[in-house]
């Protein structure tokens, strides 16, 4: 992506630098509007113009990491070819994005607020939770094709990214473990394309 070119458009993306850097380092609660500023090299008016609040821009900031950690998985159902090999495709891209140290960082970032404010959390995670990319997708459109039996797509896709989840992200985000080797990694996602296909192809 090319960068920026209007000096509004390059003030928007140093303040949600900034505000990234200065949120993993700090945490949301100590973090201050007047110290991303300073980061950001604007004045505090200049940030509020973007951004009327802390929680406006860190609701930006989990959108950004959103996009990021679903941009590799936009790949497209592909009819007439066998699921286990998509499906084992889009798994090993999420893996790739849940062993990404900046998103890992910013996870644990926004899982310490959501620990604090629980219903700021809800609302920033309504806001993600509405944009229909990744999985989800890949499911709509697998059922659209009959591959796939009739279930909600989003509480399919979160069975499926359950066990990803659980040697992928909850240990390296709570305990500090190291990303999965590529062999473990490899089984982990047999076994849960394997175990979502055995129950919910048709």
């Amino acid at each position: 992506m090319s960068a920026p070119q209007r000096l509004t458009d390059r003030k928007r993306l140093a303040i949600l630098d900034a505000a990234i850097a200065e949120f993993r380092a700090s945490g949301f609660e100590a973090t201050s509007m007047d110290k991303i500023a300073a980061t950001a090299g604007v004045s505090k008016r200049t940030v509020y113009n973007h951004f009327p609040s802390k929680n406006e821009l860190f609701a930006e900031i989990l959108g950004r990491l959103w996009d990021n950690s679903t941009a590799l998985m936009n790949i497209p159902y592909r009819a007439g070819e066998p699921l286990l090999p998509q499906l084992q495709e889009l798994l090993g891209q999420k893996l790739q994005s849940l062993a990404e140290a900046h998103f890992l960082d910013l996870a644990r970032v926004a899982i310490a607020e959501a620990i604090h404010s629980p219903q700021r959390a809800q609302e920033m995670v309504a806001r993600v939770n509405n944009r229909d990319t990744g999985l989800p997708a890949w499911i709509r459109a697998a059922q659209a094709d009959g591959a796939l039996k009739p279930v909600d797509a989003l509480f399919a896709a979160h069975l499926l990214e359950a066990p990803l989840k659980s040697f992928a992200f909850w240990p390296q985000v709570t305990l500090g473990q190291p990303p999965l080797d590529r062999s473990v990694a490899d089984e982990v996602i047999a076994a849960a394309s394997g175990m979502f296909l055995l129950y919910y192809a048709t």
